[in-house]
């Protein structure tokens, strides 16, 4: 009884009082249960699963030469296949994409456990698709990217207009959750969630050196984004900023 009452203890003890943080980081063994973490969103995109329910994808290789045949093991592999994928990294990385990473559905990029910088480079892409997870990842110094053509999944590689250089471009998306990333430097926005995009969580995000930080609807004349759910909290808005903070 004495044993169990401190395990008790021992759990409690590491509550912090962020709800997010204490449903999975009080769990010695979470790197073994990963997918527990599609359980701890909160606000209006708590229910994006990500990549929950699916295979485990492991980055093992930084490279990004061919962003219309991506190799297996890279990011850009992972990101664009159909079915549900938990994606972690296997060690610690610099990801310079050649292009833009256009996510496809059900798709969780999980950082924890590696030091996973995207960087001096075109960032994510996040159209049209919904389910989407990214959690744990450097995001700095996003660069736009020409036009070009761009596997977006294992059927279908089409032509993309040039990126505007945001950290994080939601367009036309819904059910999504970016939590504990760092952003700062990019071209254009560091998240910006526009054209009927909704039900999205954004949390425990550490931005800095930055102009337009934040951009939550495409207009004030686009009607559809009148409608948008965002929920922003437990975020860090640190040196450097100038507007469009929240």
């Amino acid at each position: 009884i004495v044993n169990g009452s401190r395990r008790g203890l021992q759990y409690l003890s590491c509550r912090t009082g962020n709800p997010i943080d204490d449903c999975w980081r009080c769990d010695p063994n979470w790197a073994s249960n990963r997918q527990r973490l599609a359980d701890c969103a909160i606000g209006f995109g708590k229910n994006a699963i990500g990549g929950g329910n699916g295979r485990i994808y492991i980055v093992d290789d930084n490279g990004d030469d061919d962003p219309v045949n991506p190799k297996p093991g890279t990011l850009r592999y992972g990101v664009i296949q159909t079915e549900p994928l938990w994606i972690i990294f296997a060690r610690d990385m610099v990801i310079q994409l050649q292009q833009q990473l256009v996510m496809n559905s059900h798709k969780t990029i999980d950082g924890r456990g590696a030091s996973v910088h995207i960087a001096n480079g075109p960032c994510i892409t996040i159209h049209d698709v919904s389910n989407i997870i990214i959690h744990g990842i450097h995001i700095h110094d996003c660069k736009p990217s020409p036009p070009g053509t761009i596997r977006d999944s294992p059927q279908h590689a089409g032509r993309w207009i040039e990126s505007d250089g945001d950290g994080i471009s939601i367009f036309a998306s819904r059910d999504i959750w970016v939590d504990h990333c760092s952003l700062s430097n990019c071209h254009d926005g560091l998240i910006d969630a526009i054209h009927d995009s909704t039900d999205i969580t954004i949390s425990n995000n550490y931005m800095t050196h930055h102009d337009k930080v934040m951009l939550l609807g495409h207009s004030d004349a686009y009607l559809p984004d009148k409608a948008m759910r965002v929920t922003v909290a437990f975020n860090h808005f640190g040196e450097g900023l100038v507007q469009r903070m929240p």
